[in-house]
């Protein structure tokens, strides 16, 4: 079977356009980049303790040594993008590279660390959004830019397989790794959410901390034939948004990571600008949608770096069930599973 390489893609795409080539190479660094972390995941114990605490990252959380080293790689290789600078959830601030150029790229180096060393399917988080002139690409404010006009975002998954799924505004595509030859080919090419489900990722060891309406949502998926649902459906969680994203774009679903009560989630947990702005964007153009639960989260206007926010996305038809829940708290409740039932404080 001949199928197109991510380099064949991206050409065709960007054709004689400036802006898009220097969009296409940006990609392109963040592949090979990318290409050298799966060869390092897959080796496992043999490269050595990867999940060896290494420091505390800006975030106060702990750096592994394959959260550094991805970090590293990912450098490095912008290095030779046309970027004027990228963010890192593990930098505090930008790191410049030439204050000329038209792009920025936001990076979440390695999402689901957490999971290292129980071989666990994790990845790599990329936004790219444009350098608007006369901003400094070396401050905060550079990168505040609104998650719908990034200019590409996507992941590297690395798995049993190592998946490279990628945006530019034109539908959502798929390329597979081919290790034997180093060069990711096209293999998915319109990934499409399907838009009814009966599958849904949480953290239900949180329940009692979250608001009423995800607790009033959750419970109508528990009760089942039951509930006013009607129908059983079935709990996902791997921990790993790249692998619970991943999931939901070939079977489709619903993640939800909502704001909770414990110190330090009043606000949400994932950060806007590494992991929730690029997630959407993919969502979206596999026609999924994602939002905090009351708003769209490409619509959000960021007010810091390292910003954080409750993300849910996947099928539309579950994103408007839980919409529905936010409108009218009390709709679709079931006694069972209501304020006063299973749930109450």
């Amino acid at each position: 079977m001949t199928t197109k390489s991510l380099d064949a893609y991206l050409g065709a795409w960007a054709g004689a356009d400036a802006g898009r080539i220097a969009v296409a190479r940006t990609i392109g660094a963040i592949a090979e980049a990318g290409r050298e972390i799966a060869y390092l995941v897959a080796e496992g114990p043999l490269a050595g303790d990867l999940a060896a605490a290494v420091t505390n990252n800006v975030q106060g959380e702990v750096q592994k040594h394959l959260d550094k080293h991805s970090n590293d790689s990912l450098m490095a290789a912008l290095k030779q993008a046309p970027i004027a600078a990228l963010a890192s959830e593990e930098l505090d601030h930008p790191y410049v590279v030439d204050p000329s150029a038209g792009l920025l790229v936001a990076l979440d180096p390695l999402d689901g660390s957490s999971n290292i060393d129980t071989n666990v399917s994790i990845g790599t988080i990329f936004s790219i959004m444009p350098h608007i002139t006369g901003k400094n690409p070396a401050t905060h404010d550079a990168f505040l830019i609104p998650g719908h006009r990034q200019l590409a975002a996507g992941y590297v998954l690395y798995g049993p397989q190592t998946s490279l799924i990628l945006t530019v505004g034109a539908g959502t595509v798929g390329f597979t790794l081919d290790r034997r030859s180093g060069t990711f080919f096209l293999t998915a090419k319109q990934v499409a959410i399907k838009e009814k489900t009966k599958e849904w990722a949480i953290n239900a060891s949180n329940q009692r901390q979250w608001d009423d309406e995800i607790r009033s949502y959750i419970g109508e998926c528990l009760a089942g034939t039951d509930g006013p649902r009607g129908e059983d459906t079935n709990m996902r969680w791997v921990g790993s948004l790249v692998a619970d994203c991943h999931r939901i774009l070939v079977r489709g679903g619903v993640f939800l990571y909502p704001a909770d009560k414990r110190k330090g989630y009043t606000e949400g947990r994932l950060r806007l600008m590494y992991e929730a702005n690029p997630i959407a964007m993919v969502v979206e153009q596999a026609g999924g949608r994602a939002i905090t639960g009351r708003e769209r989260i490409l619509d959000i206007q960021p007010t810091a770096l390292h910003q954080r926010i409750p993300l849910i996305f996947g099928s539309t038809t579950e994103i408007e069930r839980i919409e529905r829940h936010y409108a009218e708290p009390t709709a679709g409740e079931a006694p069972l599973f209501g304020k006063r039932g299973l749930f109450r404080e």
